[in-house]
């Protein structure tokens, strides 16, 4: 569900007056086309001091860029660590992103080629891991966090989202069902040293929004959803501006191969 909160995340830092940009390093696997509504659509060119650069596209009224925009949908992507690392680098240091006050990344499982190029390309200002409550996820999202602790990457955690916290059918609104287990985003909050940002329940709403174009924080009819996503984000603008107060700017990684 990396994809599903990074998206409502940037609409909440939207509806809360920011400039919010998107970006989707999950190359892979892009999914931020039909979060947003923008299947089959490409970003333009423009020439900036004689250098082609890509112009982000625009939905809801938030910035995004992602490989989905440029391939066809069916087509599988087949790149190795230098070409990944190259598209990376072109949607960062190509694209003429507007005046932002946040830049969401949408990372990839894992803790391969496009987490290292990331941290090198830009000074990262916070990682904000994503887990399920069940014990498989919450080992994945350990070795993710463990990257960032790393010595020679140091990138600060700024909290835990804890998604598919239990499930509650639409006619039951009352209801929690603890389908996947408790306690995983709490576990990985402390061990992280760091806070539980928000619980995102599982709703039929949420998949039906991002599948359609419009994320669930959008749909003010759709209150639990909403809500859940809204308080990840207030969390998240509190623990930025936490983390800018008491610890310096992060720089870029020097990671020697």
């Amino acid at each position: 569900g990396k994809s599903t909160v990074s998206t409502n995340l940037a609409l909440g830092l939207k509806a809360q007056g920011a400039r919010v940009g998107l970006l989707d390093a999950d190359l892979y696997g892009p999914s931020i086309p039909t979060m947003l509504g923008l299947q089959g659509q490409r970003p333009k060119i423009q020439d900036i001091h004689g250098q082609p650069k890509i112009t982000p596209l625009e939905a809801h009224g938030i910035y995004t860029m992602s490989i989905g925009f440029i391939i066809e949908p069916e087509q599988a992507v087949v790149l190795r660590g230098p070409r990944l690392s190259g598209v990376i680098k072109q949607f960062i240091n190509d694209t003429v992103w507007p005046p932002l006050d946040y830049l969401i990344v949408d990372l990839p499982p894992g803790t391969g080629d496009i987490q290292l190029t990331l941290v090198q390309t830009v000074p990262v200002t916070g990682a904000v891991l994503v887990t399920t409550p069940q014990e498989v996820a919450l080992a994945d999202a350990v070795k993710a966090m463990n990257m960032f602790f790393l010595p020679n990457i140091n990138i600060p955690v700024l909290g835990v989202v804890e998604n598919m916290s239990w499930f509650t059918p639409a006619e039951l609104p009352d209801n929690k069902y603890y389908i996947f287990g408790q306690g995983g985003g709490e576990a990985l909050a402390k061990a992280s040293k760091s806070t539980v940002l928000g619980q995102v329940p599982l709703v039929q709403g949420i998949r039906e929004a991002g599948d359609g174009g419009r994320p669930a924080v959008l749909d003010e009819n759709n209150k639990v959803s909403r809500e859940a996503f809204m308080t990840v984000a207030q969390n998240v603008v509190r623990q930025v501006a936490v983390r800018n107060e008491t610890m310096d700017p992060t720089q870029m990684v020097n990671v020697q191969s």
